[in-house]
């Protein structure tokens, strides 16, 4: 099943559509659908698709003379010898018709792993031969460091060569209900939490017993790929992946200020700044400021934030249980999360979930900025600013089981006039997000222009 990354596809068509040659970078963090959304694209169109591995180079060199020989029928190509790359590149020939070819190098890391020299060897043969040729060149990796610095770095021999770009990102809550029909809203949010949109970790959690049987089975199980799932990620990404780990878990405990993270591991604030900042190159980790901040960089009140749902998850309910799993004692790992997962995980999940909602709903504005708000003692789990029409909406995010009386509007009511935004005659609204509905006292206040009362 095949769901979103339409501008994604829009991009590659673009490209593909060109008159001249195009050269695609496509990269992205593991198991984020990059293989597949190349796949989806190439169906029905004249392609060759090679999968580098981790590999000696000649074998490697073997299989792509394997997948040209195939793709051009001539199966003598099979038992021709080559002295380097730029013969096995030549046999791809000049296109006899309009339509384009695309040539896919996947995990192109492999072969820059066993030949540092090849992003030069690649360049040459781009410059000096595909690139005369009616051809779509797409490079893909999932070593999200290393791609950067082969293909997009001013240092590296393939700067200035692509024609585009996609990092690709985890798919949207909207896009990931999409594998979940069957369930009903909750049920979503709460396999959302876990998944944070991964194809491949949705894949195993399409199952539709319960979560908690999904978790022990999927998690908790040292056989299962999502075990050590983290530790796997960061080795391919970082050195000293023992340092990430710790700053984390760090974080998944509540200490979200650098100060908090660099007392609590004893370590420089200017040390873990540098972990910091490879960590949110890696889309693990954001740095938040409350969103009414002007100058967000210089904000001294930069929270630091694991961006990745299940990254969150793992840190919070996996490694520091480790012990426990690995000594057999599943059982008790279980009922931590089922006393914990709704409070402390899910419920900040759903507030997420509330703000992709918010861009999607008819409101008398159009928000240009989205985010959370907080001081030294109050907190609003959305703002939504449109500066130049001087509007503000204030949002509230309750996953209760109880419906959601009066108290929540009037409190955040009250928490809005510490919000120092926008003029003083502000255009102001307000927002309640339930998962289970709302008292009968509070929606009476929905036929009031400024509330809006979402449950889904």
């Amino acid at each position: 099943m095949f769901v979103g990354r339409k501008k994604e596809l829009d991009t590659l068509n673009y490209e593909y559509n060109k008159a001249e040659a195009s050269f695609v970078v496509i990269y992205g963090r593991r198991r984020v659908g990059k293989t597949t959304l190349i796949k989806e694209f190439i169906k029905a169109k004249k392609s060759v698709y090679f999968l580098a591995n981790e590999e000696i180079e000649l074998e490697n060199e073997k299989k792509l003379q394997e997948e040209l020989a195939v793709y051009l029928k001539q199966d003598y190509i099979r038992d021709m010898t080559f002295k380097n790359w730029d013969g096995i590149f030549k046999l791809i020939p000049e296109s006899t018709t309009e339509e384009k070819l695309v040539l896919v190098i996947d995990e192109f890391q492999y072969l820059c792993m066993t030949n540092k020299a090849f992003p030069s060897i690649f360049q040459r043969i781009w410059d000096e031969e595909l690139k005369k040729k009616n051809i779509m060149i797409i490079i893909c990796g999932s070593y999200m460091n290393m791609m950067e610095g082969l293909t997009l770095s001013y240092t590296s021999p393939l700067y200035g060569r692509r024609t585009a770009q996609i990092k690709l990102s985890p798919l949207s809550f909207n896009e990931t209900r999409e594998f979940y029909k069957e369930l009903s809203f909750e049920e979503q949010v709460k396999r959302y939490s876990i998944t944070g949109g991964v194809p491949k970790y949705i894949e195993v959690f399409k199952e539709k017993n319960n979560l908690l049987a999904s978790i022990e089975k999927n998690v908790l199980n040292s056989d299962s790929f999502l075990y050590e799932e983290p530790n796997f990620l960061l080795k391919n990404e970082v050195e000293k992946p023992i340092t990430y780990l710790s700053i984390l878990k760090a974080i998944a405990a509540g200490n979200h200020k650098m100060g908090n993270i660099s007392s609590n591991l004893s370590i420089s604030s200017s040390t873990v700044g540098k972990y910091l900042s490879v960590l949110q190159g890696l889309d693990i980790v954001v740095r938040e400021v409350p969103v009414t901040e002007e100058n967000s960089e210089k904000s001294k009140k930069g929270l630091y934030i694991i961006k990745d749902n299940f990254i969150d998850f793992w840190f919070k309910f996996v490694f520091p249980y480790t012990s426990y799993l690995e000594m057999g004692r599943t059982e008790y790992v279980l009922k931590v999360i089922e006393r914990n997962i709704i409070d402390n995980h899910v419920a900040f999940v759903f507030e997420k979930v509330c703000a992709e909602m918010l861009w999607d709903m008819e409101l008398p504005f159009q928000p240009l900025k989205v985010g959370r708000w907080w001081d030294s003692n109050e907190e609003i789990d959305i703002v939504a600013i449109n500066s130049f029409e001087n509007s503000i909406l204030f949002g509230e995010c309750k996953f209760w089981e109880n419906k959601v009386g009066v108290s929540v509007l009037s409190k955040l009511k009250e928490k809005a006039k510490k919000v120092r935004c926008l003029n003083e005659d502000r255009n102001e609204y307000y927002a309640i997000f339930s998962k289970n509905g709302f008292t009968e006292e509070l929606l009476k206040y929905q036929q009031e222009e400024n509330i809006f009362l979402v449950c889904r």
